[in-house]
Protein backbone atom coordinates (compact mmCIF):
# COMPACT_ATOMS: atom_id res chain seq x y z
CA UNK A 1 0.00 0.00 0.00
CA UNK A 2 1.42 3.19 -1.14
CA UNK A 3 1.95 5.64 1.67
CA UNK A 4 -0.29 8.80 2.64
CA UNK A 5 3.11 11.07 2.53
CA UNK A 6 5.37 9.88 0.31
CA UNK A 7 8.97 12.27 0.21
CA UNK A 8 11.91 11.72 -2.39
CA UNK A 9 14.98 13.57 -2.21
CA UNK A 10 12.68 17.04 -0.71
CA UNK A 11 14.85 20.30 -0.12
CA UNK A 12 14.79 23.59 0.86
CA UNK A 13 17.54 26.46 -0.06
CA UNK A 14 16.53 30.14 0.98
CA UNK A 15 18.64 33.51 0.11
CA UNK A 16 19.32 35.27 3.08
CA UNK A 17 21.20 38.37 4.27
CA UNK A 18 22.31 41.31 2.31
CA UNK A 19 24.13 39.74 -0.40
CA UNK A 20 21.06 37.29 -0.40
CA UNK A 21 23.35 33.79 -0.07
CA UNK A 22 21.90 30.89 -1.14
CA UNK A 23 21.39 28.80 2.44
CA UNK A 24 19.92 25.21 2.59
CA UNK A 25 17.07 25.04 5.35
CA UNK A 26 16.33 21.19 4.70
CA UNK A 27 18.46 18.83 2.80
CA UNK A 28 17.73 16.34 1.05
CA UNK A 29 14.88 14.55 3.08
CA UNK A 30 13.16 11.28 2.05
CA UNK A 31 10.26 9.45 4.15
CA UNK A 32 6.97 7.89 4.29
CA UNK A 33 3.59 8.04 6.47
CA UNK A 34 1.86 5.20 6.61
CA UNK A 35 -2.21 5.32 6.95
CA UNK A 36 -3.65 5.58 9.80
CA UNK A 37 -0.92 6.52 11.68
CA UNK A 38 0.54 9.00 14.16
CA UNK A 39 3.54 10.41 12.71
CA UNK A 40 5.86 12.85 15.20
CA UNK A 41 8.08 15.32 13.08
CA UNK A 42 10.17 16.19 16.05
CA UNK A 43 13.58 18.57 16.53
CA UNK A 44 14.53 21.78 17.87
CA UNK A 45 13.66 25.59 16.92
CA UNK A 46 14.92 26.20 13.26
CA UNK A 47 15.55 22.35 12.53
CA UNK A 48 13.21 22.79 9.24
CA UNK A 49 9.91 21.30 10.72
CA UNK A 50 7.74 23.76 9.47
CA UNK A 51 9.96 24.22 6.36
CA UNK A 52 8.74 20.92 5.63
CA UNK A 53 5.18 21.43 6.15
CA UNK A 54 5.04 24.39 4.19
CA UNK A 55 6.55 22.35 1.30
CA UNK A 56 3.89 19.62 1.87
CA UNK A 57 1.08 21.77 2.16
CA UNK A 58 2.07 23.69 -1.08
CA UNK A 59 2.66 26.92 0.60
CA UNK A 60 6.44 27.02 -0.19
CA UNK A 61 7.87 25.41 -3.56
CA UNK A 62 11.13 22.82 -3.16
CA UNK A 63 14.36 23.85 -4.66
CA UNK A 64 14.57 20.26 -5.48
CA UNK A 65 12.88 16.85 -4.94
CA UNK A 66 9.10 15.63 -4.91
CA UNK A 67 6.45 14.32 -2.46
CA UNK A 68 2.86 12.82 -2.63
CA UNK A 69 -0.44 13.18 -0.83
CA UNK A 70 -2.74 10.09 -0.66
CA UNK A 71 -0.73 8.89 -3.76
CA UNK A 72 -0.82 12.16 -5.76
CA UNK A 73 1.31 14.99 -6.54
CA UNK A 74 0.75 17.72 -3.93
CA UNK A 75 0.28 20.18 -6.56
CA UNK A 76 -2.91 18.83 -7.28
CA UNK A 77 -5.68 20.28 -5.70
CA UNK A 78 -7.46 17.43 -5.36
CA UNK A 79 -4.88 15.81 -3.19
CA UNK A 80 -4.96 19.13 -0.93
CA UNK A 81 -9.24 18.81 -0.52
CA UNK A 82 -7.95 15.74 1.42
CA UNK A 83 -5.60 17.36 3.85
CA UNK A 84 -6.45 19.47 6.76
CA UNK A 85 -4.08 21.92 8.26
CA UNK A 86 -3.44 23.49 11.22
CA UNK A 87 -0.37 26.30 11.13
CA UNK A 88 1.88 26.82 14.29
CA UNK A 89 0.43 30.35 14.47
CA UNK A 90 -3.18 30.54 12.92
CA UNK A 91 -4.61 33.76 12.74
CA UNK A 92 -8.24 34.15 13.72
CA UNK A 93 -11.00 37.03 12.97
CA UNK A 94 -11.53 37.74 16.82
CA UNK A 95 -15.07 39.33 16.02
CA UNK A 96 -16.66 36.18 14.81
CA UNK A 97 -18.28 33.23 17.16
CA UNK A 98 -16.49 29.82 17.10
CA UNK A 99 -19.59 28.63 15.12
CA UNK A 100 -19.45 31.35 12.54
CA UNK A 101 -15.38 30.99 12.19
CA UNK A 102 -16.10 27.11 11.70
CA UNK A 103 -18.80 28.12 8.84
CA UNK A 104 -16.55 30.79 6.97
CA UNK A 105 -14.01 27.41 6.83
CA UNK A 106 -16.76 25.05 5.28
CA UNK A 107 -18.01 27.47 2.57
CA UNK A 108 -14.14 27.85 1.44
CA UNK A 109 -14.26 24.45 0.71
CA UNK A 110 -18.28 24.76 -1.16
CA UNK A 111 -19.75 22.31 1.97
CA UNK A 112 -23.68 23.01 1.31
CA UNK A 113 -25.09 24.55 4.41
CA UNK A 114 -26.93 21.44 5.90
CA UNK A 115 -23.61 19.53 5.43
CA UNK A 116 -21.49 22.12 7.51
CA UNK A 117 -24.09 22.56 9.97
CA UNK A 118 -24.04 18.93 10.77
CA UNK A 119 -20.00 19.26 10.69
CA UNK A 120 -19.52 22.05 12.87
CA UNK A 121 -21.94 20.43 15.52
CA UNK A 122 -20.20 17.83 15.48
CA UNK A 123 -16.94 19.05 15.70
CA UNK A 124 -17.79 21.68 18.32
CA UNK A 125 -18.63 18.45 20.38
CA UNK A 126 -15.37 16.61 19.26
CA UNK A 127 -13.08 19.57 20.49
CA UNK A 128 -15.72 20.25 23.49
CA UNK A 129 -16.73 23.98 22.69
CA UNK A 130 -20.35 23.64 22.40
CA UNK A 131 -20.88 25.75 25.48
CA UNK A 132 -18.67 28.63 23.95
CA UNK A 133 -19.68 28.15 20.06
CA UNK A 134 -21.40 31.27 19.69
CA UNK A 135 -18.82 33.46 22.10
CA UNK A 136 -16.77 35.88 20.29
CA UNK A 137 -13.26 34.51 19.51
CA UNK A 138 -11.55 37.01 21.09
CA UNK A 139 -13.08 35.53 24.79
CA UNK A 140 -11.40 32.45 23.70
CA UNK A 141 -8.59 31.01 25.81
CA UNK A 142 -5.11 29.79 24.38
CA UNK A 143 -6.28 26.43 24.18
CA UNK A 144 -9.94 27.27 23.19
CA UNK A 145 -8.57 28.46 19.90
CA UNK A 146 -5.98 25.77 19.20
CA UNK A 147 -8.93 23.50 19.84
CA UNK A 148 -11.40 25.65 16.98
CA UNK A 149 -7.79 25.49 14.96
CA UNK A 150 -8.10 21.98 15.00
CA UNK A 151 -11.61 21.65 14.44
CA UNK A 152 -11.39 23.97 11.04
CA UNK A 153 -8.80 21.44 10.01
CA UNK A 154 -11.35 18.74 9.68
CA UNK A 155 -14.16 20.48 8.57
CA UNK A 156 -13.38 19.32 5.18
CA UNK A 157 -13.36 15.60 6.48
CA UNK A 158 -9.69 15.09 5.60
CA UNK A 159 -7.95 11.63 5.25
CA UNK A 160 -4.63 13.68 6.32
CA UNK A 161 -3.97 16.13 9.17
CA UNK A 162 -1.34 17.99 9.47
CA UNK A 163 -0.59 20.09 12.30
CA UNK A 164 2.68 22.42 13.22
CA UNK A 165 2.89 22.92 16.65
CA UNK A 166 -0.32 21.86 17.97
CA UNK A 167 0.81 21.79 21.61
CA UNK A 168 2.39 25.03 21.37
CA UNK A 169 1.93 27.32 24.07
CA UNK A 170 -1.02 25.16 26.23
CA UNK A 171 -0.95 24.27 29.75
CA UNK A 172 -1.33 20.73 30.62
CA UNK A 173 -5.01 20.34 30.89
CA UNK A 174 -5.34 21.96 27.40
CA UNK A 175 -2.39 19.43 26.13
CA UNK A 176 -4.60 16.78 27.60
CA UNK A 177 -7.93 17.95 25.42
CA UNK A 178 -5.60 18.28 21.97
CA UNK A 179 -4.06 14.83 22.79
CA UNK A 180 -7.42 13.14 23.48
CA UNK A 181 -9.04 14.58 20.06
CA UNK A 182 -5.88 13.66 17.88
CA UNK A 183 -5.99 9.69 19.36
CA UNK A 184 -9.78 10.17 18.60
CA UNK A 185 -8.43 10.88 14.77
CA UNK A 186 -6.77 7.79 15.12
CA UNK A 187 -9.55 5.85 16.19
CA UNK A 188 -11.23 7.57 13.11
CA UNK A 189 -8.84 6.25 10.56
CA UNK A 190 -7.51 8.95 9.69
CA UNK A 191 -3.45 9.81 9.26
CA UNK A 192 -1.50 12.21 11.45
CA UNK A 193 1.57 14.29 10.69
CA UNK A 194 2.47 16.37 13.44
CA UNK A 195 5.65 18.57 14.16
CA UNK A 196 6.74 18.99 17.79
CA UNK A 197 9.59 20.01 20.71
CA UNK A 198 6.98 18.76 23.89
CA UNK A 199 8.31 15.34 23.96
CA UNK A 200 6.51 13.99 26.59
CA UNK A 201 3.40 14.25 24.63
CA UNK A 202 4.92 12.56 21.41
CA UNK A 203 5.82 9.46 23.73
CA UNK A 204 2.11 9.13 24.42
CA UNK A 205 0.59 10.01 21.47
CA UNK A 206 2.92 8.70 18.25
CA UNK A 207 3.53 5.74 15.85
CA UNK A 208 6.73 6.49 14.59
CA UNK A 209 9.07 9.40 14.96
CA UNK A 210 11.61 10.89 13.07
CA UNK A 211 13.88 13.37 14.66
CA UNK A 212 15.72 16.59 12.23
CA UNK A 213 18.19 18.22 13.40
CA UNK A 214 19.71 21.19 11.26
CA UNK A 215 17.53 20.36 8.22
CA UNK A 216 19.39 16.70 8.09
CA UNK A 217 16.40 13.72 9.11
CA UNK A 218 18.79 11.96 11.96
CA UNK A 219 16.41 9.30 12.68
CA UNK A 220 12.91 7.27 12.08
CA UNK A 221 11.29 5.08 13.37
CA UNK A 222 8.89 3.12 16.05
CA UNK A 223 9.36 4.62 19.70
CA UNK A 224 9.94 1.02 20.89
CA UNK A 225 12.60 0.32 18.43
CA UNK A 226 14.49 3.29 18.11
CA UNK A 227 14.61 3.52 22.49
CA UNK A 228 15.16 -0.09 22.84
CA UNK A 229 18.48 -0.80 21.61
CA UNK A 230 19.83 1.71 23.53
CA UNK A 231 20.19 0.40 28.02
CA UNK A 232 21.20 3.52 30.14
CA UNK A 233 22.02 0.87 32.66
CA UNK A 234 20.71 -2.93 34.11
CA UNK A 235 19.39 -2.51 38.06
CA UNK A 236 20.11 -6.04 39.21
CA UNK A 237 18.01 -6.61 42.41
CA UNK A 238 19.69 -9.76 45.62
CA UNK A 239 18.56 -11.11 48.42
CA UNK A 240 20.68 -13.10 50.67
CA UNK A 241 23.97 -11.01 50.28
CA UNK A 242 26.90 -11.99 52.06
CA UNK A 243 29.91 -8.96 53.17
CA UNK A 244 32.02 -10.80 50.62
CA UNK A 245 29.03 -10.69 47.88
CA UNK A 246 28.51 -6.77 48.49
CA UNK A 247 32.53 -6.32 48.22
CA UNK A 248 32.76 -7.58 44.99
CA UNK A 249 29.23 -5.60 43.50
CA UNK A 250 30.67 -2.11 44.64
CA UNK A 251 33.68 -3.23 42.52
CA UNK A 252 30.96 -3.60 39.45
CA UNK A 253 28.67 -1.39 40.11
CA UNK A 254 27.82 2.21 38.41
CA UNK A 255 27.28 3.73 42.20
CA UNK A 256 27.38 1.90 45.93
CA UNK A 257 24.79 -0.95 46.01
CA UNK A 258 21.43 0.52 48.16
CA UNK A 259 19.59 -1.93 50.40
CA UNK A 260 15.88 -1.89 50.05
CA UNK A 261 12.93 -3.44 51.86
CA UNK A 262 13.24 -6.23 49.14
CA UNK A 263 17.10 -6.27 48.86
CA UNK A 264 20.03 -5.16 47.56
CA UNK A 265 19.86 -2.98 44.57
CA UNK A 266 22.85 -2.80 42.47
CA UNK A 267 23.34 -0.37 39.22
CA UNK A 268 25.28 -2.29 36.17
CA UNK A 269 26.68 -0.43 33.37
CA UNK A 270 26.57 -3.50 30.89
CA UNK A 271 25.54 -7.21 30.14
CA UNK A 272 28.94 -8.07 30.43
CA UNK A 273 29.18 -6.16 34.37
CA UNK A 274 25.97 -7.92 34.36
CA UNK A 275 26.95 -11.56 34.02
CA UNK A 276 29.59 -11.12 36.20
CA UNK A 277 27.68 -10.09 39.23
CA UNK A 278 24.85 -13.04 38.47
CA UNK A 279 27.99 -15.49 38.31
CA UNK A 280 29.57 -14.11 41.89
CA UNK A 281 25.79 -14.14 43.20
CA UNK A 282 25.36 -17.95 42.53
CA UNK A 283 28.52 -18.76 43.91
CA UNK A 284 27.71 -16.67 47.00
CA UNK A 285 24.42 -18.28 47.16
CA UNK A 286 22.53 -15.13 46.89
CA UNK A 287 18.76 -15.01 45.72
CA UNK A 288 18.20 -13.31 42.14
CA UNK A 289 14.80 -11.15 42.99
CA UNK A 290 14.93 -8.93 39.56
CA UNK A 291 17.18 -8.06 36.70
CA UNK A 292 15.37 -4.65 35.04
CA UNK A 293 17.21 -2.89 32.20
CA UNK A 294 16.53 0.90 31.75
CA UNK A 295 15.90 2.22 28.96
CA UNK A 296 16.89 5.71 27.41
CA UNK A 297 13.49 8.13 27.42
CA UNK A 298 12.99 9.58 24.23
CA UNK A 299 14.12 13.35 25.87
CA UNK A 300 17.23 11.68 26.41
CA UNK A 301 17.67 9.79 22.40
CA UNK A 302 16.38 13.38 21.30
CA UNK A 303 19.40 15.13 23.35
CA UNK A 304 21.69 13.03 22.39
CA UNK A 305 20.98 13.25 18.89
CA UNK A 306 20.88 16.88 19.30
CA UNK A 307 23.96 17.46 20.81
CA UNK A 308 25.79 14.63 18.37
CA UNK A 309 25.05 16.99 15.61
CA UNK A 310 27.08 20.06 17.14
CA UNK A 311 30.08 17.85 17.79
Amino acid sequence: MEPVIQIEGLCKDFRVGFWRRRTRILHPLTLGVHRGEIFGYLGPNGAGKTTTIKLLTGLILPTAGSARLLGQDLSRISAKQQVGFLPENPYFYDYLTGREFLDLCGRLFSLPIRLRRERIARLLHLTQLQEAADQQLRKYSKGMLQRLGLAQALINDPALVILDEPMSGLDPLGRKAMRDVILQLKAEGRTIFFSSHILPDVEVLCDRVGILVGGHLRDVGRLESILKTQTESIELTLQRVSPGLLTTLRGLAQAPPLEQPDGVLVRLADEERLDLALRAAVAAGARVVGVVPQRVTLEEHFLREVHGSAL
